[in-house]
């Protein structure tokens, strides 16, 4: 299978391929969203891991970054080096796990790259949209504010499937005053929402996926359940698990005790 029957396999399902740029309409009186991720082999996954679940993997991980800002998905871009142990059917069935949850959330496959490398990485871009100044921010926490997740945390080890919680970003829009993914672990990421916001932030709880630990869900990463503030009393979906505070921006406790921002870091995994 050479570069042009693999496009030409995609154009059946996405009609925005086949041309040097796709072509799309700039949606009226809303802001633009662009979101990038790799997945790489041996980092992300290994070649043991399902070409479907591998593609379904790369396409949730940057939806959530949409989610998180209350936007809506619209076009998809995959940037794909092959790897020598991969096959046609193998493609086959990474188009297919990404096409499965873009469709799910009607999003368009609109272009990308083929090359090939000693090792498969992938790249996906996202592009969404939100109303004009109504994005979710990292930035508008206020001391007070009660800080909420999405859902129960754990890290990778308990999360096999990644749920892009586009329907809650959503329903957050106007009503959370800061959000992001928790992408990196509860704790490195709350800490970088705090310095966005220039507070502090005490945590009481933290509800956890089953056989998960406290720990694993504070530093591992990988939960991509949405992490944000709202103030006391304003109806919400989520879970509280404490309070913005005042103090030095960034600085965490947990239960009353000063908790380190550790979480997962690529550049500190690369050895």
């Amino acid at each position: 299978m050479n570069e042009d029957a693999i496009v030409a396999k995609l154009r059946r399902q996405a009609p925005l391929i086949g041309d040097d740029c796709a072509i799309v309409p700039a949606p009226a009186n809303q802001d633009l969203l662009f979101t990038t991720d790799f997945s790489i082999e041996n980092v992300h996954f290994t070649s043991k891991s399902s070409a479907l679940e591998i593609g379904y993997r790369a396409v949730a991980r940057s939806l959530s970054d949409i989610a998180a800002m209350g936007g809506k998905p619209l076009y998809c871009l995959v940037s794909l080096a092959i790897a020598p142990w991969t096959d046609e059917h193998w493609i086959t069935s990474f188009y297919r796990g990404i096409n499965r949850l873009l469709r799910r959330h009607q999003t368009e496959l609109a272009g990308g790259d083929i090359s090939h490398a000693r090792q498969l990485v992938c790249d996906v871009m996202i592009c969404g949209s939100v109303g004009k100044g109504r994005a979710l921010l990292r930035s508008g926490a206020k001391p007070g504010d009660i800080i909420y997740v999405s859902g129960p945390l754990g890290g990778w080890r308990h999360k096999p499937v990644i749920v892009p919680r586009l329907d809650i970003g959503r329903r957050l829009i106007g009503k959370a005053t800061a959000c992001m993914d928790i992408s990196d672990g509860l704790a490195l990421d709350l800490h970088r929402l705090c310095l966005a916001s220039g507070v502090a932030a005490e945590i009481d709880s933290v509800p956890l996926l089953k056989r998960a630990t406290v720990a694993q869900a504070l530093h591992d990463g990988e939960d991509y359940e949405l992490l944000f503030t709202a103030p006391p009393r304003r109806r919400v979906p989520g879970i509280p698990i404490g309070a913005i505070t005042k103090g030095n921006p960034g600085t965490l406790r947990y239960r009353g005790a000063k908790l380190a921002p550790h979480g997962y870091d690529h550049l500190q995994h690369r050895h």
